[in-house]
């Protein structure tokens, strides 16, 4: 069986155009170097050098063998340069967000990955949280960020930046005590983001376990819907507190207190665990470094 050594010799010694040559270029001893190439001779029953000149001056034989040689040395190389380079790797990412994602940190997310992979191709996808974990269960989607969820064997999780929601409503709604307690929200119109949004199912659920019926929502899947509503003095709503601190600054929202707190929100990135994981994970560690929930982006706050 033939070897890349061997063939590695035989490139060698016709380039540099001498056993003792090739030999000091491979670190070998020039009877290593005889020896593969006397194995190559054993294996194809050919003489490759004819052995009647001084120089090392290749047969008619040698020379189609060392034509084969080069191709394949070639080829070995821009395998071996396209698996370990990461600026030579060709593929997609079906990258998937939440809203809020999308909202803030995606953009430099994004940058991110083409810096480091600049011919991967990105395929984003905006939904809601079940929809992404759905896609992602079925092999739709490479990697998702949403909101963190059980641990589930089908995906690796990588954790990243939590989310402080507060209760807000326009200053003309908001009740003249500094806080309240989580009952006295019966008494508004609260609206909220339902059970397909990974927070608004986390909430749900915080709400049930405190006892708290709500006789009076209204339900958006859509963050920037929720955000308009609550300008509108529709009633009060849960909205994450540092990218809509503008809002509160310029006096259009303000900040209800209630007793006790919502729970912050913990996003995690999300890639299923029978794939190929060495694109996947490097950009859910990018996405550890970019996660920034902030700044809402349209807004230029």
């Amino acid at each position: 069986m033939i070897t890349f050594k061997q063939l590695e010799a035989l490139f060698w010694i016709v380039e540099l155009g001498s056993f003792e040559a090739a030999a000091n270029k491979l670190h070998m001893s020039q009877s290593a170097i005889s020896k593969r190439i006397q194995e190559l001779e054993d294996s194809f029953d050919v003489q490759i050098f004819d052995r009647s000149k001084r120089n090392a001056r290749l047969s008619e034989k040698g020379q189609e063998l060392f034509d084969y040689a080069r191709e394949l040395l070639e080829r070995r190389d821009i395998l071996v340069d396209r698996v370990s380079a990461k600026t030579v790797l060709v593929r997609r990412l079906r990258l998937g967000v939440t809203e809020l994602t999308a909202l803030t940190w995606l953009p430099q997310l994004v940058e991110e990955i083409r810096r480091t992979y600049p011919k991967v191709q990105i395929e984003p996808s905006v939904e809601l949280n079940s929809e992404l974990i759905r896609k992602l269960g079925d092999d739709q989607l490479d990697l998702i960020v949403v909101p963190d969820m059980p641990s589930d064997a089908r995906f690796v999780s990588t954790p990243l930046k939590s989310v402080e929601n507060v209760w807000m409503c326009t200053p003309s709604l908001a009740p003249h005590e500094e806080g309240i307690g989580l009952k006295q929200l019966a008494a508004y119109t609260v609206l909220t983001q339902g059970t397909n949004s990974g927070t608004g199912l986390i909430y749900e659920r915080w709400l049930a376990e405190h006892q708290i019926q709500l006789p009076r929502t209204i339900t958006s899947h859509n963050l920037l819907v929720q955000v308009g509503l609550t300008l509108s003095g529709v009633g009060i709503s849960y909205l994450p507190k540092a990218c809509l601190a503008h809002l509160v600054k310029q006096g259009a929202l303000s900040i209800v207190d209630t007793s006790p707190r919502l729970p912050r929100i913990r996003y995690a990135a999300l890639h299923r665990a029978d794939r190929q994981i060495g694109l996947n994970q490097h950009v859910a560690q990018l996405a550890q470094e970019c996660c920034d929930f902030s700044r809402l982006l349209l807004t230029g706050s």
